[in-house]
């Protein structure tokens, strides 16, 4: 997902930036052009400035591993899943998508999980969920 952002944002960066340079060679200032323009210029940027801090992270893979007990809420919509995981102890939320579904050991059961997210916990990477007691390793997404 990160790099799909990432990619996204710059498409959209360059895209605009042509269509403007083009506008002002064809001296041709549409309302509707402007808008299409502007409205992908700052989609991009905004989409730039949430992913590149986190691009040496991701490349360098720099990771951190938030560990703890956690309470998992997935949410179904169509043929896609999203989970959410809670971390009390860190006061920390993090989303997957395309979770299994966790109903044989219920919705709201604590568990152990180690999430694996960039060094400045903005992009999620990996999670690993435990059963909270035994310890035994439930689901992975690796």
């Amino acid at each position: 997902m990160y790099y799909g952002l990432l990619i996204m944002g710059v498409v959209l960066f360059f895209v605009s930036i042509y269509v403007f340079i083009s506008m002002y060679i064809e001296r041709e200032f549409t309302f509707f052009d402007t808008f299409k323009a502007l409205s992908a210029l700052i989609l991009g940027g905004l989409l730039l400035v949430i992913t590149l801090p986190s691009l040496k992270y991701m490349l360098f893979k720099e990771y951190d591993v938030v560990k703890g007990s956690c309470i998992i809420d997935i949410s179904s919509s169509g043929r896609s899943s999203e989970a959410s995981f809670e971390m009390p102890v860190t006061d920390e939320q993090f989303y997957f998508e395309d979770i299994p579904d966790l109903d044989a050991y219920g919705r709201a059961v604590p568990y152990y999980c180690e999430v694996t997210v960039t060094k400045d916990h903005e992009f999620e990477v990996s999670y690993k969920i435990y059963d909270a007691k035994s310890r035994d390793l439930i689901l992975t997404s690796e």
